[in-house]
């Protein structure tokens, strides 16, 4: 019996681009077009396209219910977009909607810092972050024995030239969306 893998879904997404006439390049009749939102889920940062109900504007960084129950902006969901298929707009909004997000989720971000575990014998989830080697993993790991980590800033101030962990987070999402690493700690597929 084949074993089915439940996938990540999204109840929330930020809009990135609207395209209320549809995509451009799009050769369907402009009569049967219809609007076309770009987006990116809250929890597990998965890029979706969206058609929005008929005579609804949405807006760039937008927030909106796309879970199952009653949707009051979106129609349905078309289904996962591949990066190379957003917008130019879209692409551009991207990391700033997602700094905000990591932002508003600092907690859940920082629990990684104090939770994480090897992958195996010879690599930690934490060598997974851009930036962090060895020496920032055995200091990390040295420093939440005593006390979880708080916030960013506490992590900052607690491990010796550490880069920036909210940076180093968000470019670890940005990697994962675009599909340049194997394993994946933030963004599910």
């Amino acid at each position: 019996m084949q074993q089915m893998q439940e996938r990540a879904r999204e109840e929330n997404a930020i809009i990135l681009d609207f395209l209320p006439n549809g995509y451009p390049f799009d050769k369907t009749p402009s009569h049967r077009k219809t609007a076309i939102a770009q987006a990116i889920g809250e929890e597990y940062f998965s890029l979706l396209e969206l058609v929005p109900k008929k005579d609804v504007h949405l807006k760039q960084n937008q927030r909106v219910y796309i879970g199952d129950g009653k949707r009051d902006e979106i129609h349905h969901i078309n289904g996962r977009l591949d990066i190379n298929r957003l917008t130019q707009t879209a692409r551009a909004e991207m990391e700033f909607v997602i700094n905000e997000l990591v932002d508003k989720s600092q907690t859940r971000f920082v629990d990684f810092f104090n939770n994480s575990q090897p992958l195996s014998t010879r690599m930690h989830q934490l060598e997974l972050l851009p930036g962090l080697g060895k020496k920032h993993m055995w200091e990390i790991i040295e420093e939440r024995k005593g006390d979880s980590f708080k916030d960013f800033e506490d992590i900052k101030k607690r491990v010796k030239l550490m880069p920036d962990p909210k940076k180093i987070v968000v470019k670890r999402i940005i990697n994962e969306i675009t599909g340049d690493e194997k394993h994946r700690l933030f963004a599910k597929g």
